[in-house]
């Protein structure tokens, strides 16, 4: 039974939100949803989304969120090896560069930004050094993981995925 666009919107951000919620690595967490409610399943991608958490590896730079959804986006639409070796034919690169866009500008336009540090501010009224135990502690105190912190930003990268995945279909 296929599913309806509401459905499937629905269905990605509540995986989204509860994985981050739950398990923490925003970038994983909206590549999981993605992957488990578009069939695009494969271990080693997700294993390759682990450091992109917290800014990449915690130092707040381009949010995981983020980057785990222009994963997303190339698993689904990006090119291959052998289009690569061709030197892309069929310009599949510059198709999965304006989806990621897409999804870029959506960040900026919620977020005021793509910068983790930056969502933090906009978030919780200042940033953390994620790497800093004292400061992560105060980063969950401030609601880090809780409902409106972090895992609603997961929540809505994946919608915004979902909403260009099906857009592009």
């Amino acid at each position: 039974m296929k599913k309806s666009k509401e459905e499937i919107l629905n269905l990605v951000q509540k995986k989204a939100f509860e994985y981050e919620k739950e398990y923490y690595g925003c970038s994983q967490c909206v590549l999981l949803a993605v992957q488990e409610v578009f069939g695009l399943e494969k271990e080693d991608v997700f294993k390759a989304a682990t450091g992109f958490a917290g800014g990449i590896c915690f130092k707040g730079s381009v949010c995981g969120a983020l980057t785990g959804g222009i994963i997303a986006i190339g698993l689904k639409y990006g090119r291959d090896i052998q289009a690569f070796l061709q030197h892309d034919p069929e310009k599949t690169r510059c198709k999965t560069f304006g989806l990621a866009r897409k999804l870029w500008e959506k960040f900026e336009e919620t977020y005021g930004s793509c910068i983790c540090q930056n969502i933090q501010k906009r978030i919780f009224g200042k940033s953390y050094d994620l790497w800093d135990p004292k400061q992560y502690e105060q980063f969950e105190k401030d609601g880090g993981h809780d409902p409106n912190g972090c895992p609603t930003v997961v929540k809505n990268a994946a919608k915004w995925v979902a909403e260009l995945l099906l857009e592009k279909e």
